[in-house]
């Protein structure tokens, strides 16, 4: 399949996902730069009890968890584009590192301190742990192979990553479709989402893969 042609299959998706990734950008960031008033019982913090709130470990993992998701969405919601890869190698790469870095040291360990402390019992806290190891994984298997130089295996690891950072757009977006269109009650539809929104991500990744989605990058970033 040429180049064109690949390009007409999969830009208006990707075009689509980056237009969908920028908004959300924008409707994390407001959400997320109010809390930085350090207010001990604004929005998400109002459900959590007093003895959770004042514990330092909580505090920390609440903190670090939300600024640097929020900064690990912004840089790995260009790396989407090929072409951006393409024409922008040297960013790439070291909104690449960002990235990496951001999952790594900050986002996916502060995510498994919040899942000791999540609502819902046991499946919550389970299932919020296991999307944040899932997440460190999949990002370090990535990290890995690009550092061997396994272009293929890197891209779709990569996808995987991606994937698991979207599920931040996928539980809000599904806790909504299902509470007001599916009349689902509150807890039934908390419960389904946490772990809906990362493994529905992942089986949509692993469609995506099956199409052999790397192809299509590696035919723009290496044509020869």
């Amino acid at each position: 399949m040429r180049i064109e042609s690949l390009r007409k299959y999969y830009s208006l998706p990707l075009l689509l996902l980056i237009f969908t990734g920028l908004v959300f950008a924008v409707v994390m960031t407001e959400n997320t730069l109010p809390y930085f008033d350090f207010s001990p019982r604004k929005g998400f913090l109002g459900t959590k009890t007093f003895e959770v709130t004042s514990q330092a470990i909580f505090r920390i993992g609440f903190y670090v968890h939300i600024s640097s998701a929020l900064l690990v969405w912004l840089v790995g919601t260009p790396q989407f584009l090929p072409e951006f890869i393409v024409k922008y190698a040297n960013w790439h790469r070291m909104l690449g590192k960002v990235y990496v870095f951001g999952i790594l040291f900050l986002a996916a360990p502060s995510g498994l301190i919040l899942a000791r402390f999540a609502n819902g019992g046991l499946s919550a806290k389970v299932g919020f742990a296991l999307q944040c190891l899932v997440w460190w994984f999949t990002t370090f298997k990535a990290f890995k192979y690009i550092q061997e130089g396994n272009i293929t295996q890197h891209l779709r690891y990569m996808v995987r990553s991606l994937a698991v950072t979207y599920a931040a757009f996928s539980l809000r977006t599904e806790s909504y479709v299902m509470y007001q269109f599916l009349g689902t009650k509150p807890i039934e539809t908390y419960l389904t989402v946490v772990w809906l929104s990362w493994v529905g991500n992942l089986l949509l990744a692993e469609i995506m893969l099956s199409s052999n989605i790397e192809k299509f990058y590696l035919k723009i970033i290496k044509p020869k």
